[in-house]
């Protein structure tokens, strides 16, 4: 079986509620930058509701004075690709790096 992407899905803000949509099971996520499309995380997990929902966003930068500048929280996107375990997830996600640098390669 070929995984498949889900659509892409806003992240929610703290403070701001919603939910992240994404099934108690193994498979791939891909979180990106709203606004430009960049890469914010990449990763094949065992639980992809936790895996995303412990995602390391970090809404405050820290300044030389010890004072802590309140940056606004990036706008992200998410979407998930399940799979029927982790090793399948491994593999699949394996392949789809691989087939990133082959494309990107020959771009170049």
């Amino acid at each position: 079986m070929i995984p498949t992407w889900s659509d892409w899905k806003r992240y929610p803000q703290p403070g701001r509620g919603g939910n992240i949509e994404a099934p108690i099971s193994p498979g791939i996520y891909e979180v990106r930058y709203a606004q430009t499309g960049a890469l914010y995380g990449f990763e094949a997990v065992d639980n992809l509701a936790v895996a995303l929902a412990q995602l390391p966003v970090k809404s405050r930068a820290g300044s030389w004075f010890g004072r802590r500048a309140v940056q606004p929280f990036p706008e992200l996107e998410y979407r998930i690709c399940a799979t029927t375990s982790r090793a399948h997830a491994r593999t699949a996600a394996d392949r789809m790096v691989n087939r990133r640098s082959t494309w990107i390669a020959g771009a170049a």
